[in-house]
């Protein structure tokens, strides 16, 4: 079945497809995988029924359409080669998962002891999905919660100091699954990753404080932490690890170290010690990167810093 699975991912390009499109042709392969059941109007969950480990992601359409070449859920792509099972959680909006249709498929699994079939149960999600894949944890038992960036909520008697989702002040946060933070305190294991320079994701970051709770500090990977890890190959190495068991604070900094050849990381990287005016700092950085990749943004500010730190020696 995995190699259908892989052949049948290969031939439908849905690229071109419009969401209602893209959406029933997701169905009708969710129902090859396993199932695909609607959640109400908003969400939908889609299984993916292979081996003993399970890999629980939430995602959205409109993630899933613009970060994926293939337009296929993550959770696909992430169990693909490992005969893994996944469950895809699917937000049509944004949404928070914040649902009570979405509340009770959770509670009837739980009732089922669905999450008690796998010998190994991990959860992932970045921003939104983040906060769900935090948030919802706690119905399985010593999961591994790997949350990039997420939101431990949205209610402003807690986080009133975030205004950048104003839609989402009106959505309930304090009844069930509400307050993330208090939902992961049964985990056998928690790594939040974020950026310390993006305040209010500090300051979300700071809210897990639990002993089983571990803060990955990943700076200049900016608002768009999720898409970057994806495309450094880290966001699979982080749920690999977790799914053997063996993912430690070490092991996520070890493969955050793949950021020195990432583009997007080293230009951020290399603004921020331009805004110093160090240019001791700015040669060493351009040469290092210089030594092993061809760009020319840092081949130009090589000869900038080179010609400034020669005026300073000119008498």
């Amino acid at each position: 079945m995995q190699d259908d699975l892989r052949s049948e991912q290969i031939a439908i390009d849905l690229s071109d497809s419009d969401p209602s499109e893209w959406l029933a042709e997701i169905e009708a392969m969710g129902e090859e995988r396993g199932y695909f059941e609607p959640l109400g109007g908003r969400h939908s969950a889609i299984l993916t029924d292979e081996g003993t480990t399970l890999v629980v992601t939430f995602e959205t359409i409109d993630d899933i359409r613009a970060t994926l070449p293939d337009q296929m859920p993550m959770g696909w792509e992430l169990v693909r080669e490992n005969g893994w099972s996944n469950l895809c959680l699917l937000a049509h909006e944004d949404s928070w998962f914040r649902d009570r249709t979405v509340f009770g498929y959770f509670d009837r699994l739980v009732e089922d002891g669905f999450f008690e079939e796998f010998e190994r149960v991990v959860f992932y999600g970045a921003g939104m999905c983040g906060y769900a894949a935090a948030a919802f944890s706690v119905v399985a038992p010593e999961v591994t919660v790997i949350a990039v960036q997420p939101q431990a909520t949205l209610d402003p008697t807690r986080t009133e100091w975030d205004r950048r989702f104003p839609k989402m002040r009106r959505t309930r946060f304090s009844d069930r699954y509400g307050f993330a933070p208090d939902m992961v305190e049964v985990a056998d294991s928690v790594f939040v990753l974020y950026d310390p320079e993006i305040t209010e994701d500090a300051m979300h970051a700071a809210l897990f404080n639990g002993d089983n709770v571990h803060h990955i500090r990943s700076r200049w990977l900016g608002s768009d932490m999720a898409r970057a890890l994806w495309e450094m190959g880290v966001t699979r190495e982080l749920v690999e690890l977790a799914a053997d068991g063996a993912l430690t604070e070490t092991a996520c900094y070890t493969a955050l170290r793949a950021r020195r050849d990432h583009t997007t990381y080293l230009r951020r990287l290399l603004a921020r010690v331009e805004n110093t005016e160090r240019m001791r700092l700015v040669q060493m950085l351009s040469k290092n990167v210089l030594s092993r990749r061809r760009i020319r943004r840092f081949k130009r500010s090589l000869a900038k810093a080179e010609q400034a730190l020669e005026a300073l020696q000119t008498p």
